[in-house]
This record gives C-alpha cells, sequence and structure tokens, in this order.
C-alpha cells in the first residue's frame, strides 16, 4: 500500500529577530534582508507566518525582499499593528513533504543576533526527534 499522504513540516526559520520597523502606509507584507531570504531558502513573495515573542501575535503575510546586509526586518501595512520596532520575532516558511522524503527532511533554522545577524545555521534536524517523528507514522 502506497502512502500518499502528505504532511506540513518547517521548511525554514529565522529565529529571535529584531523587529526594525512597522509601516503602516505601505501596501502589506513584512520586508526581509534579502541575504537572510537567501541564507534560509525563503522566496519573495513566499507565504511566511511570523510570531512576535513580544506580545505573543500571530499573522501570515508574504515576504518582500529588504537591501541584502542591511539588517532590516520590517512589518508592512495592517502586519505593521501587531508589532513595534524592537519587537523579537521568530518567522518560519512551510513546506509538504511525502512520507517518503521525510528521510530526507533537513528545516534550516538560522539564529539571529540582537542586529539581525546571523549568529548559527542549523541544516538538519536531531536522530532523536527525527526518530520520534518516524515512529509516530
Amino acid at each position: 500500500m502506497i502512502n500518499l499522504m502528505q504532511r506540513t513540516l518547517l521548511s525554514a526559520k529565522l529565529h529571535n529577530c529584531t523587529l526594525t520597523g512597522a509601516n503602516l502606509d505601505y501596501v502589506g507584507s513584512i520586508s526581509i534582508d534579502q541575504h537572510l531570504l537567501a541564507m534560509a531558502g525563503i522566496l519573495i513573495y513566499e507565504q511566511v507566518q511570523v510570531v512576535n515573542l513580544n506580545n505573543g501575535e500571530r499573522l501570515i503575510t508574504y515576504a518582500i525582499p529588504a537591501p541584502p546586509h542591511s539588517g532590516m526586518i520590517e512589518l508592512n501595512g495592517a502586519a505593521a499593528r501587531l508589532g513595534a520596532k524592537g519587537d523579537r520575532v521568530i518567522i518560519m516558511t512551510y513546506a509538504q513533504f511525502s512520507t517518503q522524503e521525510l528521510d530526507q527532511y533537513k528545516p534550516t533554522v538560522i539564529l539571529m543576533d540582537a542586529h539581525n545577524r546571523i549568529a548559527e545555521i542549523r541544516h538538519s534536524v536531531s536522530d532523536e526527534v527525527k526518530n520520534l517523528c518516524m515512529t509516530s507514522i
């Protein structure tokens, strides 16, 4: 029997970013330093979930590029009401995977410093977590 079920898992994560601004007058989305987008493998216009560590707000929007190496992470449009300059946020993308693809599954997790510079890049899931996931299928 072939299992055709798709699972939605974390694909990329920019962890502990600092919001550099909130622009209510912009049409919408979140501006993210283009270098960070490339390093995380997040595409321009890709859907992202943003979790604000300061106020607990969660929102879904799409990523647009900010100048590379600027460290810019800015909420735009209506999303600007859900965060303020200096707030810490986590930005995540998800992807669909078949059961067969789970053996090769490795999300990209980028840990940020207070100035939105890359502190660490992780491209793997620990064996303990992977074994737990595989035994639950």
